[in-house]
């Protein structure tokens, strides 16, 4: 059976199990309405350390060891440690893989980091090149505005486009077998640029890049929306969500109730000063595994369609006139019959 569905998707032969996932967020994450389903909520944001950078490898850190031993193992169990981060160098997943020791390979799709986790982590195992694969992406709102924007301690005022990066970490282990959810299906995203350039907004970045990979996988698999329990993406926000969704109506496909965003769930926009919702590696990869994953054990959803989207962009390409392209990864979690 061929493992290649049409220009960009691939089909898993044996689908990678979902073994164990970990959520670990800050206090403002902690009171969204999904603060519940967090496996652990910190009560400040720097964690105790002296720096930003330091508290959300801690975040990294705390995931992945509590994902690992939610099933039992150890660090010495896990075959390869994927992960990434939005900081130059992904220095929280590089200082992160030292900590736990396991054969280590960085990503950088931004906040599309976690699909690319998945689906590379997924080929490996899908291909015989492990048993068990762990993989984690991590962000935290004071490194991101220092890097990206400005840094918080100078109080600039926001626009209402603008996005609050998520302060917060998860984590996945998959393997070949076990109870749990499976990942059936990647769709690896082109790198799409419209020309846009504030790093106030990024939702109408990268939502052309979401709307491509939907329609792209779509085509691949021969799938309707409605195919789909649930289509989540990453972190569009208020303002990319409905773009992407229009965009997609202007090409004849139109989506329904069960198209959300993780950045619209994470946060309560109406008590919450966020402006226009959640952003950031750590955006989708805690609402996945503290609020999808469960709801897909639990049989609320069955058929997932995870489309987290990532800015590709660096303080030194934005200071020298370059555009904000952005690229975005899907990926299909089932639930097995």
């Amino acid at each position: 059976m061929p493992k290649r569905l049409g220009q960009q998707t691939v089909a898993f032969s044996r689908p990678p199990v979902l073994l164990s996932t970990a959520s670990v967020v800050g206090p403002e994450e902690g009171k969204g309405p999904l603060g519940q389903y967090f496996d652990v909520v910190k009560q400040d944001r720097l964690l105790g350390q002296k720096s930003w950078e330091l508290a959300e490898e801690m975040l990294c850190e705390e995931a992945c060891d509590l994902a690992i031993k939610k099933v039992g193992l150890t660090p010495q169990q896990v075959d390869f440690f994927l992960a990434g981060d939005l900081l130059n160098q992904i220095i929280t997943a590089n200082f992160s893989a030292r900590t736990l020791g396991v054969p280590f390979l960085g990503l950088f799709g931004a906040c599309s980091t976690l699909a690319e986790g998945l689906a590379l982590g997924g080929m490996l195992l899908d291909g015989g090149f492990a048993s068990t694969v762990l993989t984690a992406c991590a962000s935290h709102h004071d490194t991101a505005e220092r890097q990206y924007r400005y840094p918080t301690e100078l109080g600039v005022q926001r626009p209402p486009t603008a996005q609050w990066t998520v302060t917060g970490a998860g984590a996945v282990l998959m393997g070949l077998s076990g109870p749990g959810p499976v990942l059936t299906h990647a769709t690896v995203g082109k790198v799409i640029s419209m020309g846009l350039k504030d790093p106030a907004d990024l939702g109408s970045a990268m939502a052309p890049a979401a709307a491509e990979t939907i329609w792209q996988h779509l085509q691949d698999t021969g799938r309707l929306p409605t195919d789909y329990d649930l289509i989540a993406t990453g972190d569009l926000g208020a303002v990319g969500h409905p773009i992407c969704r229009r965009l997609l109506a202007d090409r004849g496909l139109a989506l329904g109730e069960n198209f959300t965003d993780c950045g619209l769930l994470i946060y309560d926009r109406n008590r919450q000063n966020v402006d226009a919702g959640g952003s950031g590696c750590g955006c989708s990869a805690v609402v996945f595994a503290s609020y999808l994953v469960p709801r897909l054990i639990a049989g609320e959803i069955r058929r997932l369609l995870l489309v987290p989207t990532g800015a590709l962009f660096s303080p030194t390409s934005w200071k020298q006139g370059q555009d904000i392209p952005a690229v975005a990864h899907a990926v299909v979690v089932e639930t097995p019959a």
